[in-house]
């Protein structure tokens, strides 16, 4: 099947890069030409653009009401309320068995609540254990990043990329894998932002840690998401590919505006990338707000003694260097 696919040379890789990058600017000048045309001259239009800005920025991108989640009757997850707005970046913070992972599966319904609801972006994804009639369009907008990664091993680096776009394509074109040159050179654009284009042929197999994890965001790119939930992204690299990855999803988050949640143990990390913290303890939130409010103090006060390992665990050091 492989044999048969378009094979492109590095030079035609970047010149299709640059093509899919000059679509989008002229994509934008355009929209931006026909906002500029229903502008007036007085002062009155341009207030009410900025407004609806304003508001677009603190829509919220995920809202959570009242969730409960238990294991074999053991709760993960306790009545949690959590609201995310558009563009923030936000850390889920805590020991294992806080409920950081949970709360993030149920967030685009890889894990089904015991109640509560989930909105993703003022729309139900699930309610009370039941999902949405909309669940799959909702999801397609809600990228997830694993800690091991998720990769298909016997696979290319591009047609893992690819895969980011099964939503939106047919059940016969995906068993076959079947894609067309305009979603190729979409892949290899997505895969140019995160900055290993020249892997796009490779196996996804040999790659490293660190290159594997940017394989899943550019992956999350092609499927055209505006919500990335990050699951321990950075638990299993070294320092150095923990630094890269960390700042690739900060600049995704600042450059491109994509929401992002994240859950790490690193609280250095933590202070370092994210403006926004949640902690969680035994399945309960325990603190929501500033990142710098989350000090030493404030770590000991909820997790105790198990508060040592969340400030000195891993990777402190890159950031230092």
């Amino acid at each position: 099947m492989l044999s048969k696919r378009v094979w492109l040379s590095g030079e035609a890789v970047k010149r299709f890069s640059n093509a899919v990058v000059s679509v989008e600017k002229k994509s934008e000048a355009h929209k931006k030409s026909e906002a500029d045309k229903g502008k007036s001259s007085s002062d009155g239009p341009n207030r009410i653009s900025n407004d609806v800005s304003a508001q677009t920025l603190t829509q919220p991108a995920v809202s959570v009401t009242g969730l409960s989640k238990a294991f074999k009757g053991v709760p993960a997850l306790r009545c949690v309320d959590v609201v995310v707005r558009r563009g923030e970046m936000v850390a889920l913070v805590g020991a294992s068995g806080s409920g950081k992972s949970t709360l993030l599966r149920t967030l685009n319904g890889l894990q089904m609540a015991d109640s509560g609801t989930v909105n993703i972006f003022d729309t139900p994804l699930q309610s009370d254990g039941k999902l949405h009639s909309k669940a799959r369009q909702l999801r397609s907008q809600v990228g997830f990043i694993f800690q091991q990664f998720n990769l298909v091993n016997r696979l290319s680096v591009l047609e893992n990329v690819l895969i980011g776009n099964l939503s939106q394509t047919s059940h016969l074109r995906s068993a076959f894998r079947l894609f067309t040159r305009l979603e190729k050179t979409r892949a290899l654009a997505a895969l140019d932002r995160v900055g290993i284009l020249e892997q796009a042929y490779k196996r996804a197999s040999v790659l490293s840690g660190g290159q594997q994890q940017r394989v899943a965001i550019a992956r999350c790119l092609m499927q055209g998401a505006q919500i990335i939930l990050a699951d321990e992204p950075i638990a299993s690299l070294d320092p150095e590919s923990a630094r890269r990855v960390m700042e690739l999803l900060t600049d995704l988050n600042r450059e491109s505006g994509l929401t992002v949640i994240t859950s790490l143990h690193q609280v250095q990390m933590v202070r370092f990338y994210c403006d926004r913290s949640v902690a969680l303890c035994d399945g309960v939130v325990q603190f929501d707000g500033p990142t710098v409010a989350l000090d030493d103090e404030r770590l000991g006060d909820i997790y105790g003694s198990a508060a040592e390992e969340l400030v000195r665990r891993g990777h402190a050091e890159i950031l230092t260097a």
